[in-house]
């Protein structure tokens, strides 16, 4: 999955896009001017990429949506239960509509998924903070839970990050490399909870590991460690899901080589798709030294949108002015 300069295709981005290994493009706030243009660019993405191109965006809400005229202000996660004073109900109601409503926004647009939602503790960790629905694991289902069944109503998948959990270390991977230093008890009855939980309700359609170390289980990050994609993950949670790398280029992925050694590193591991973004030399590297005919993962298939609306149907829509009407409760205080 690969990233784009600006908010119109470059003859090289076209040339990659048609390449055999790229299977997805992630947008980010740069590739956004308006909605026509938007769209624009999505139909010129799809139509020099495969047909099974994944168009994907980090879209969760509050200081992590990439696009904002024209759609709706999302509110951070971690802010639901404050602003709901407390009640439970409440905080879990507007979870849904809102997971349903960035959903169905970023769907009117023909892409497939927003990487959302981050189902990381909001404990120590500056770089999930408010991303994170609550600081008490049982709170992060509840909310998560009824956010991914929003998702699920609009037609879209979910991706749940970062397992097994990064809001417990205090660096942040896209700059440094975290190491997390508690015991594997500590991890799995304290951040890995939600995980198991968001699992075993059949809620979790893809994961996106950590670039984290979590040094008493193992020596690697999660993103590269059999022990947590396979063992963990695969065979113990019985996970079938897709996994995402997390971002190739960031500073916690560095530890494994250059840019073709992470790229192989990552699927030895067990990823499914590689995202490798703001770094096109990476990226053109790693797409020359796979082998092009790399058998293609039916996973990946499953992270295509269910439907999607036009946007004036949408907003005419009574689930859509219902949101809305949420929206501004939400933020009327």
């Amino acid at each position: 999955m690969l990233d784009l300069a600006a908010g119109r295709l470059s003859a090289e981005e076209k040339e990659l896009l048609a390449h055999p290994l790229t299977g997805g493009v992630i947008l980010f706030s740069r590739n956004f001017e308006s909605l026509s243009q938007l769209q624009q660019l999505i139909r010129d993405i799809r139509t020099c990429a495969s047909d099974s191109v994944l168009i994907a965006v980090d879209h969760e809400g509050g200081r992590v949506q990439r696009f904002r005229d024209g759609f709706s202000a999302i509110p951070a996660m971690g802010s639901l239960t404050e602003k709901a004073c407390g009640d439970s109900h409440k905080a879990a109601f507007w979870a849904q509509q809102f997971g349903w409503l960035m959903a169905s926004e970023v769907l009117t647009m023909d892409m497939d998924i927003s990487f959302a939602p981050v189902v990381d503790i909001n404990g120590v960790s500056q770089v999930i903070g408010d991303r994170g629905f609550s600081a008490e694991p049982a709170q992060v289902v509840h909310l998560a839970g009824h956010f991914m069944q929003g998702m699920h109503k609009a037609g879209m998948k979910t991706t749940c990050k970062h397992f097994p959990g990064h809001g417990s270390v205090l660096e942040d991977s896209h700059i440094a490399m975290p190491v997390d230093k508690r015991c594997e008890a500590d991890i799995r009855n304290l951040d890995m909870q939600v995980f198991v939980a968001l699992q075993q309700q059949g809620l979790m359609d893809a994961i996106m590991p950590a670039h984290v170390i979590y040094s008493e289980v193992d020596d690697l990050p999660a993103c590269f460690s059999r022990r947590w994609l396979q063992q963990i993950l695969r065979d113990e949670l019985r996970f079938d899901g897709v996994i995402f790398s997390d971002d190739l280029s960031m500073q916690g992925a560095a530890m494994m080589g250059d840019y073709a050694d992470r790229a192989c590193a990552a699927l030895k591991a067990g990823c499914d798709m590689l995202l490798i973004c703001n770094n096109r030399e990476g990226a053109i590297k790693v797409v020359d030294t796979l082998p092009a005919n790399y058998p293609a993962n039916q996973r990946l298939l499953t992270m295509r949108k269910n439907r999607c609306s036009d946007r004036k149907s949408l907003e005419r829509s009574d689930l859509w002015l219902q949101a809305q009407q949420e929206l501004a409760a939400f933020y009327a205080d």
